[in-house]
C-alpha cells in the first residue's frame, strides 16, 4: 500500500479550477438571493458563514460568482457546525481568506451535483482531497516572508490585479490563493502539484521577476 495523493481527474478538472478560482458568488435559498463568499477545506468540501434562514431553506444553490449560464452552479445541502467544536478550524480557514464574517452561524456545504457551461458533475467527483494540505502552512510562510514583491507582481501580470501588501493563504494541486485587501487573486499552477517541492518550484517561476 502506498501513501500517494489522489490523482484529479481530467474531466473534472474545469469545475475544480472554476471553484478555486471564484471564491465569491451569491447563494440562493428558496426566493432569496444573497451575496457569499466561500472556501475550500483540505477534504475539497466549501466553508460559509450563513444566516438562519439557509440553513433551513429546502433549496440550496451557489452560484459562482453569478446566476449566469456560462458560471458553476452548485446544488449544495448544507451542514451546520460549532466554530468553537471539532470543526472550528473551518471558520478560521474562512477568516484568513476573507475577514470577519457578518453572519455568525457556519456550515459546510455538501456538494450534490455541479453545473459549468452545460455540463453536469456528480457531486462525489468533485470532492477532492487537498495533497498539500499537510504543507500549505509552510509554503504559505516561505512565500509571506520571502515572495512578497514576486506575488505582488504575479498578481498583476497574471489577474491584472494590483495588490500593495498580498499573502499567500492557501496552496492546493491547482493553485495558489493571495489574499488582497478586498477579495483572494487565484494564481493557477500550469501542472498538477502534489509535493512542496512541486509547489515552490512552481511558485518560484511565477514570482520570478
Amino acid at each position: 500500500m502506498t501513501n500517494d495523493p489522489p490523482l484529479i481527474d481530467p474531466e473534472v478538472r474545469p469545475p475544480l479550477d472554476w471553484m478555486h478560482g471564484h471564491l465569491s458568488g451569491t447563494f440562493s435559498f428558496d426566493e432569496n438571493i444573497m451575496p457569499m463568499k466561500v472556501v475550500v477545506d483540505h477534504e475539497g468540501r466549501l466553508v460559509s458563514p450563513v444566516m438562519v434562514a439557509m440553513l433551513t431553506s429546502e433549496q440550496t444553490v451557489l452560484y459562482l460568482p453569478d446566476e449566469g449560464e456560462s458560471t458553476l452552479h452548485i446544488m449544495v445541502t448544507l451542514e451546520q457546525f460549532d466554530e468553537n467544536g471539532t470543526d472550528g478550524h473551518l471558520a478560521d480557514r474562512w477568516r484568513i481568506y476573507h475577514g470577519e464574517p457578518d453572519d455568525v452561524r457556519w456550515a459546510i456545504m455538501h456538494i450534490e451535483a455541479a453545473r459549468l457551461d452545460g455540463v453536469f458533475y456528480d457531486g462525489d467527483g468533485l470532492l477532492v482531497p487537498n495533497a498539500l494540505g499537510g504543507v500549505e502552512a509552510n509554503i504559505c510562510r516561505w512565500a509571506n516572508e520571502e515572495l512578497v514583491d514576486g506575488l505582488r507582481a504575479a498578481c498583476l501580470r497574471e489577474r491584472e490585479i494590483e495588490i500593495k501588501e498580498p499573502r499567500l493563504v492557501g496552496v492546493d494541486p491547482l493553485g495558489f490563493d493571495v489574499r488582497g485587501r478586498f477579495d483572494v487573486v487565484r494564481l493557477d499552477s500550469p501542472t498538477v502539484m502534489t509535493t512542496e517541492q512541486d509547489a515552490r518550484l512552481v511558485l518560484g517561476k511565477k514570482t520570478a521577476s
